[in-house]
């Protein structure tokens, strides 16, 4: 079984060495992202050609200096031939701007590579892909009317429940509150015009994307009025749904601008792990609506003393 406590170490206290160079506190860019590697070496080479292409006089040995390494050993890292030390990691996250999930899926990844267990190995790697992000398809400015009535997102849903089958009648009387087949065929042919969902060669339809996501004013606007529509049946489900098939739920809590920002956090992680959850369900019987609110119920006021 492999030891995390060095992994949460590096993240938590950088090695007490000089700052780096400026070239080496550039942010990852437009650099994949660390969570489509699987070999940490991989990922590095990669960085390091980027910043190459930007400075033409980095080199190995200048890099391999900042980070406290000796040039032939760095360059036996990147083909992959040695591992990286322990006391060296600190500054290599710093160098590739990781911090978060990413630093610690990166390091999972140097765990992965130096562990010799075949069973040790499988549990770092479910580690690791416990920290990926679920994958999300940005929404065009067309593609707005995905949010422009509530029941389309809950179609889309169902034809996973309904194993692909796209019968309006079947899909309208299985949502709730109802919604005509009219309304059903409608939104399908919405989906499949905007690609969210395409059909198989059986004659089945399925998502095309699991995640959607959107961004922009016009975007956010849409999302709003999406938002309303969503809160209005959460306040709906009170009278409409028996107890036992909901979980709505009330706090009022006191916080300060750190406490805030660390539940908000908190939240996001839970809507990711959440998300995973529900990107892992292989028979889905049913489409529900989850909707995590955090928000003031007073103005600030200044700290007594």
């Amino acid at each position: 079984m492999f030891r995390a406590a060095w992994i949460r170490r590096a993240i938590r206290d950088p090695d007490r060495t000089p700052s780096m160079p400026e070239w080496c506190n550039m942010s990852q860019g437009s650099m994949t992202t660390v969570f489509e590697y699987l070999d940490y070496r991989k990922y590095l080479k990669d960085v390091f050609e980027e910043r190459k292409a930007d400075d033409p006089h980095l080199s190995y040995r200048t890099m391999a200096e900042a980070l406290g390494l000796d040039g032939s050993n760095f360059y036996k890292i990147l083909q992959g031939r040695t591992h990286l030390p322990v006391r060296c990691q600190s500054r290599v996250l710093e160098f590739l701007g990781l911090s978060g999930r990413p630093a610690e899926y990166f390091l999972l990844l140097v765990a992965h590579s130096r562990e010799r267990g075949a069973r040790a190995r499988l549990e770092i790697l479910e580690r690791a892909r416990q920290l990926h992000d679920v994958a999300r398809r940005p929404l065009e400015d067309r593609e707005l009317l995905f949010y422009r009535d509530w029941w389309v997102s809950v179609v889309r849903s169902l034809l996973d429940v309904h194993d692909g089958r796209a019968i309006p009648e079947e899909i309208a009387s299985s949502v709730s509150p109802a919604i005509t087949p009219a309304d059903a065929r409608a939104a399908m042919e919405l989906l499949a015009d905007l690609g969210l969902i395409k059909k198989t060669v059986s004659g089945k339809w399925k998502l095309a994307d699991a995640h959607v996501t959107a961004g922009g004013e016009k975007k956010a606007q849409a999302v709003h009025a999406y938002q309303r529509q969503i809160l209005q049946l959460a306040s709906e489900s009170l009278h409409r749904h028996p107890k036992e098939e909901r979980d709505i739920s009330t706090l009022t809590i006191p916080v300060d601008e750190n406490s805030f920002q660390a539940i908000a956090k908190i939240l996001r992680e839970s809507r990711r792990q959440i998300q995973k959850q529900a990107e892992a369900t292989s028979k889905p019987t049913r489409v529900m609506q989850l909707a995590m609110m955090l928000f003031p119920v007073s103005s600030p006021s200044e700290v007594r003393r």
